[in-house]
C-alpha cells in the first residue's frame, strides 16, 4: 500500500528534521520548505496528500500559504503545527481550509494521530485547545469572527512590508509593479483607518500576519 505523501514547512531546520524522523516510515516526506512563498510555488509539483505547516513563516505566513495551496490543490489536507494557541487563529485556519491544528508543545504522538485522522478525511484539534468546549470543536473554531477583512493579496503585501521590505522589493517578490503595491498599501490604510506606515506594521504584528521573532 502506498504511503501518504507529506510536505513539511517550518522556518527552523532542526524542527523539519525532527518532524521527518518522527513521521517516517509511516508517511513519505516528499518535500521540506523554510518559507511560505517557496512552499506555494513548489508544492503542487510534489502532489502531496498532506501539508504540515507552521503559521509563523517568512515571506508568506502559513495562513496565507494555506489559502493559496487550497486554491491550487483543493483536495490537499492542511495540518497546522504552531506555537500560536490563540483560538481566533485556529478559527481562521479552519475557515481557510485546515484539517488539523496542533501546538508545538503537543505530545509527539499527536502529530501521527492527526495525520492518520486527516488522511481518512477527518479533522483533528489538539486537546490543549479544546478544554471546556461543547459540541463540534471545528464548528466552535469556525464560528469565531474573522480578525480582519483584508484580501489575500493585501495580506501578502502587508506581511512583506512588515518584514521591512521596500515597496520595490515587495513588488519583485509578488511579481507586480511598485505602483500596485502602493495601491494595496494605501487601500489597506484607508480600510483599517490607519494613518501611518508604523501603525500598519503594528497592525500586522497584532494580527499575527508576521511571524514572531
Amino acid at each position: 500500500m502506498k504511503r501518504p505523501r507529506i510536505i513539511l514547512a517550518d522556518d527552523h531546520t532542526l524542527m523539519l528534521d525532527a518532524l521527518k524522523n518522527l513521521i517516517e516510515p509511516e508517511f513519505e516526506v516528499v518535500g521540506m520548505f523554510g518559507d511560505g512563498h517557496t512552499l506555494v510555488e513548489q508544492a503542487p509539483d510534489l502532489n502531496p496528500t498532506v501539508i504540515v505547516l507552521d503559521i509563523g513563516m517568512p515571506t508568506m505566513n502559513g495562513l496565507l500559504a494555506g489559502q493559496r495551496l487550497k486554491q491550487a490543490m483543493p483536495l490537499v489536507k492542511l495540518v497546522y503545527l504552531t506555537m500560536n494557541h490563540d483560538p481566533d487563529m485556529a478559527g481562521e485556519a479552519f475557515r481557510l481550509g485546515a484539517s488539523a491544528y496542533l501546538l508545538k508543545n503537543s505530545a509527539a504522538g499527536e502529530l501521527l494521530r492527526a495525520l492518520r485522522e486527516v488522511v481518512r478525511g477527518g479533522f483533528y484539534v489538539t486537546p490543549l485547545m479544546t478544554k471546556g468546549m461543547n459540541g463540534s470543536f471545528i464548528q466552535n473554531f469556525k464560528r469565531r469572527k474573522s480578525t480582519n477583512n483584508l484580501t489575500l493579496r493585501q495580506k501578502e503585501v502587508l506581511q512583506l512590508l512588515a518584514e521591512g521590505r521596500s515597496m520595490k522589493e515587495v513588488a519583485f517578490v509578488l511579481n507586480v509593479s511598485p505602483r500596485t503595491v502602493a495601491f494595496h498599501k494605501y487601500t489597506m490604510m484607508e480600510h483599517l483607518q490607519i494613518r501611518s506606515s508604523a501603525e500598519l506594521i503594528e497592525y500586522a504584528m497584532r494580527s499575527s500576519l508576521v511571524p514572531a521573532a
